[in-house]
């Protein structure tokens, strides 16, 4: 017959991590919400994650910023803020703080998300000639822009062989406008010894169509880049609705 264990016995025998981390949450007058938690989770494992509606995956997210409590009312006002999931985590911290229940620390998490996802899609660009790659470009710099509030103006300088050297951001404008200077983009071009660049700039409106101003600047730029030997590839304008080409629409 086996014996209840003595308070002795309880208080020498080590604990394992293992114990914890298997043991389901416990709902209770502290934290009404566990019982919550673990169906969702419980549905995102049979299910799959992709199962899940935007609110609910971004729920299973903020139950790590947020270790007690109901945070479905911030997933679903996060949404409402920003109109889309992607749009959340493109969210600067300073506007996800605006969302009630949102402090410095969780918005912090979800900008850092956005980090991640945006780092993995530059990975195939860096590794491999971006010319050869152009997809996941498309992909990548629509994931950075497409959901700016305001027009920024980067540029992707590359190598001899079209490798990406480095992605910058050269500035940053108003919902409208971003100044862009041809001689500065050119000196960073010699800097980095880059062979050729591709343009990149937002339109927060969400129409990629490049404006009268975007093709009188681009034609500046590569008339800059001609007499330095430095190419211009493209200028590529992302919005909410694609991302629009110059070389493709024959504006270059």
């Amino acid at each position: 017959m086996r014996h209840a264990a003595s308070l002795e016995d309880i208080a020498t025998t080590p604990l394992l991590w293992a114990d914890f981390a298997s043991a389901p949450a416990v709902e209770t007058e502290a934290n009404p919400n566990a019982g919550h938690r673990d169906r969702l989770r419980e549905r995102a494992r049979k299910g799959g994650l992709s199962a899940l509606p935007d609110y609910e995956l971004l729920e299973l997210f903020l139950f790590r910023s947020v270790p007690q409590g109901d945070v479905k009312p911030r997933a679903k006002a996060l949404l409402t803020r920003f109109g889309s999931l992607a749009a959340v985590l493109a969210a600067s911290v300073e506007d996800l703080c605006t969302v009630k229940g949102i402090g410095p620390a969780v918005a912090l998490d979800l900008s850092a998300l956005h980090e991640v996802t945006l780092r993995a899609h530059r990975e195939p660009i860096v590794k491999r000639t971006v010319i050869s790659s152009w997809t996941a470009l498309l992909a990548y710099v629509k994931l950075a822009l497409a959901h700016e509030p305001r027009e920024q103006f980067r540029v992707l300088f590359l190598d001899k062989k079209n490798q990406l050297i480095a992605d910058e951001v050269q500035n940053h404008g108003t919902v409208d406008h971003a100044p862009v200077y041809p001689r500065e983009v050119m000196r960073r071009a010699l800097e980095l010894s880059a062979s050729n660049v591709i343009l990149v700039h937002n339109h927060p409106s969400g129409d990629p169509t490049p404006s009268h101003a975007d093709i009188d600047m681009t034609r500046q730029i590569v008339e800059a880049g001609r007499t330095l030997r430095i190419g211009v590839h493209d200028h590529l304008v992302v919005g909410r609705e694609g991302v629009a080409s110059f070389r493709s629409l024959g504006l270059m």
